[in-house]
């Protein structure tokens, strides 16, 4: 399937480097951008180049420019990290190749959002702009919280400080013992996702209200491509949490790679006093484990139960290039 029109073969050399690449994360796959760019800009014709070196792919350079403004081809609002896939090694030979597809592409401001602290967008790209004379600023963005699991629950809570372990601990006998409660992953179908989207939508307004004020039609249109896109494959996974019946808490996360990513997520204020909101995450981390998944990340933002539940920071940076 071709997620950007007449490029299935880019996109399956994309996605076939992306595993040797310096970021792996879904948002840097074809399928990921494919999905965003369908939704919000196919009225601008995406720049994809692939490089080579001795026949062999070793990176991806994907961009739109629109009003003289060069951008990765995504929203920093819906995407936690952005980057080039490049392949591991050639992060030096890559930006001196693409420099020179960079440099005519006609945009006054390169603006590159969200690029995780490890990759070499950071480590070569400003020296090699510096050096033609460009103007450059790097700015650190915001977090990704995130934690490496262990190999079984028991373990998680023992490496969780002491007193989240016994706060955690106590907050699920009291839900398993005061309520009727239980979560389970929805299998996303064509004919029920509007309705499980919708549920999710309800739940997510409901707990903050920036989450309500981000919930525009077209953004949770967005939000239902992604289900439909990515679940047939099984890295979607929609969770909700019922008590007597009703689905008081949920959230979206994505399985890629060895890493369970919580992208969204609501809750029922009303049943705030039974900490639905963080357990549901929780149990999504016990789901995770018990599918030997090495990593959880809870992606951006530095909201309190995060750390509560055991994750440590890392850094997103934004670089600015300028002529």
């Amino acid at each position: 399937m071709s997620y950007f029109e007449n490029s299935d073969q880019v996109e399956s050399t994309w996605s076939k480097i992306m595993t040797e690449c310096y970021v792996n994360t879904i948002f840097i796959t074809p399928q990921w951008q494919g999905t965003w760019w369908n939704r919000f800009k196919s009225d601008i014709k995406p720049s994809i180049q692939v490089l080579t070196s001795g026949g062999n792919a070793i990176g991806v350079l994907p961009l739109l420019l629109e009003n003289k403004e060069a951008t990765f081809i995504g929203d920093s609002d819906v995407y936690d990290y952005m980057d080039f896939p490049i392949v591991q090694g050639y992060g030096e030979q890559f930006f001196s190749m693409a420099w020179d597809y960079l440099s005519e592409m006609g945009w006054d401001t390169l603006r590159l959002e969200s690029i995780p602290e490890n990759s070499p967008t950071l480590e070569y790209l400003p020296e090699v702009a510096r050096n033609n004379g460009f103007n450059v600023e790097l700015h650190n963005s915001d977090t990704t919280p995130c934690m490496d699991l262990p190999g079984s629950w028991e373990d998680y809570l023992s490496g969780l400080r002491k007193k989240d372990r016994h706060e955690l601990r106590r907050k699920l006998r009291r839900l398993e013992s005061n309520s009727e409660f239980k979560q389970y992953a929805v299998e996303i179908k064509d004919e029920s996702v509007r309705e499980d989207m919708d549920e999710f939508f309800r739940l997510m307004a409901l707990s903050r209200d920036d989450k309500s004020d981000f919930l525009t039609q077209e953004n949770k249109e967005f939000f239902v491509d992604l289900a439909l896109n990515f679940s047939e494959s099984g890295k979607y996974k929609l969770f909700f949490m019922e008590i007597d019946g009703v689905r008081v808490a949920s959230c979206i996360c994505f399985d890629y790679d060895g890493t369970y990513l919580l992208y969204n997520s609501g809750y029922d204020p009303e049943k705030s006093s039974l900490s639905v909101g963080l357990l549901n995450k929780a149990l999504t981390i016990q789901e995770a484990i018990s599918q030997d998944i090495k990593e959880y990340n809870f992606l951006r933002g530095t909201e309190r139960y995060k750390y509560h539940l055991g994750a440590s920071d890392r850094a997103v940076f934004d670089l600015i290039i300028t002529r």
